[in-house]
């Protein structure tokens, strides 16, 4: 669990990411779960943004999200979900 204080520096670095999934009308599924997964073990943290057209609401998304990736969410701000998990091999982000 992340502390307030922690959230607050994965949110001062995750400003200049750009989100590298997009949940769209096809929704979440095992496949982006997958590649999410992928994606935060190597970079610790990751955006994931989710359409207009989608069906998924951005907090619901980033619960299953962070539950079968077992990351912990940093921030759900309009359609953006930020995701933090500390990486096994590829450790780079020192937490306050």
């Amino acid at each position: 669990m992340l502390t307030s204080k922690q959230k607050k520096h994965l949110r001062k670095l995750s400003h200049n990411i750009q989100p590298i999934f997009q949940i769209g009308k096809g929704g979440l599924n095992s496949n982006l779960v997958v590649q999410i997964d992928e994606a935060l073990e190597k970079r610790e943290l990751i955006k994931v943004s989710i359409l207009q057209n989608s069906m998924e609401e951005p907090s619901v998304a980033a619960e299953e999200i962070a539950q079968d990736t077992d990351a912990e969410i940093v921030q759900v701000i309009g359609g953006t979900i930020i995701l933090y998990r500390e990486s096994e091999e590829n450790k780079e982000i020192e937490l306050p």
